[in-house]
């Protein structure tokens, strides 16, 4: 889907048509979780503080996100993915991997596929949808990015490898800002730089990871579409209103974050056995604490004390703390829902 969130906003008041909208909050401690195509000439993203945002979008609207709606919406979406085929791997509430290879209206051509479903969407909801078509899960995700918005493109065998090569590294999913840096570090700036690669270099630079850069280089992801498709991890966060430093304060701060972790593993009837602390300090720099336990997290105060546990560890903090989260991975039985963060 197209700038999701802010394209339901705008699609529901007509006032933010044509208008740079940010979905979050607005205050000075807030983030920016979508931004409309307008919005993103300016340069705003996701994720960006709103402070940041209306820096370079002066005119920028914020706009309180409504999950709920989106949710609503997300499952008319997945409804028209099941009208061609069962084989459906959600991602996100926006996004999906979808196999059409043999599909429930037998249409021959899957670009053909992909304009049905685009076209229904549209119809049903007034949105826009994006799409990319390919051989694998690699390929057809970098196509939907190289025709948006409200566009579609093919990537044929043919085409693959020739598509990768001219690619920098900083396009390919799944090599973040860090990864591509590291890349850059060892002169490794496109994919034809990757692929010139031998893959005992790529996994002693990369490790496990480095096996998958050595094979998308060139093309080649053998991972199925999986209609069944686990949930790894549920996790909660929030940003605090002013930044805070005392024990007592964030181990309180942590308690509805817990509830709402724990609320999903009852819901879901899941339980997971590593329990992660995620930590933002007021510099924005990020840190990550994990236990994991040898059998599941059985019980809310079971997870409460494994979370303050790795709070208490890291205290004193050498600065005060912006955001708080909570995660809980390596879940057993669970749905086939996608991998979510919880906003709180």
């Amino acid at each position: 889907m197209d700038a999701f969130y802010a394209s339901v906003e705008q699609r529901d008041n007509p006032d933010l048509r044509g208008k740079p909208v940010a979905v979050g909050g607005s205050s000075e401690r807030g983030v920016v979780a979508a931004a409309s195509y307008e919005a993103r000439k300016f340069g705003v993203r996701s994720a960006m503080p709103s402070v940041t945002a209306k820096r370079q979008c002066p005119d920028l609207i914020f706009v309180k996100p409504r999950f709920e709606v989106y949710k609503t919406i997300s499952q008319q979406i997945r409804e028209i993915f099941a009208e061609h085929t069962p084989i459906i791997e959600p991602l996100s509430l926006d996004e999906a991997y979808l196999d059409v290879t043999d599909n429930l209206q037998r249409i021959p051509w899957a670009r053909d596929v992909a304009l049905a479903i685009r076209a229904k969407i549209k119809a049903e909801t007034g949105l826009n949808a994006s799409a990319g078509i390919s051989y694998n899960k690699f390929l057809a995700k970098l196509a939907s990015d190289h025709r948006k918005p409200n566009g579609q493109y093919v990537i044929t065998p043919e085409m693959g490898p020739a598509f990768v090569e001219i690619l920098p590294v900083g396009k390919f999913h799944g090599i973040g800002p860090a990864t591509g840096a590291r890349m850059n570090a060892l002169g490794l700036y496109t994919g034809l730089d990757m692929r010139n690669q031998s893959l005992e270099f790529m996994q002693a630079n990369f490790g496990k990871a480095g096996a998958y850069y050595y094979w998308i280089s060139r093309g080649v992801d053998n991972r199925e579409v999986r209609a069944d498709r686990i949930r790894k991890s549920v996790g909660a966060e929030t940003t605090f209103s002013s930044d805070l430093t005392e024990f007592q304060t964030l181990a309180a701060e942590l308690q509805p974050l817990i509830d709402k972790v724990w609320r999903h593993c009852e819901d879901k009837a899941a339980r997971g056995r590593t329990v992660t602390l995620k930590v933002k300090f007021n510099d924005f720099e990020i840190i990550t604490r994990s236990r994991s336990v040898p059998a599941a997290v059985s019980s809310r105060a079971e997870l409460e004390r494994l979370t303050i546990a790795l709070l208490q560890n890291e205290i004193p903090f050498s600065r005060s703390v912006r955001l708080l989260g909570v995660s809980l991975s390596s879940l057993q039985g669970d749905d086939a829902a996608p991998q979510l963060d919880l906003p709180i």
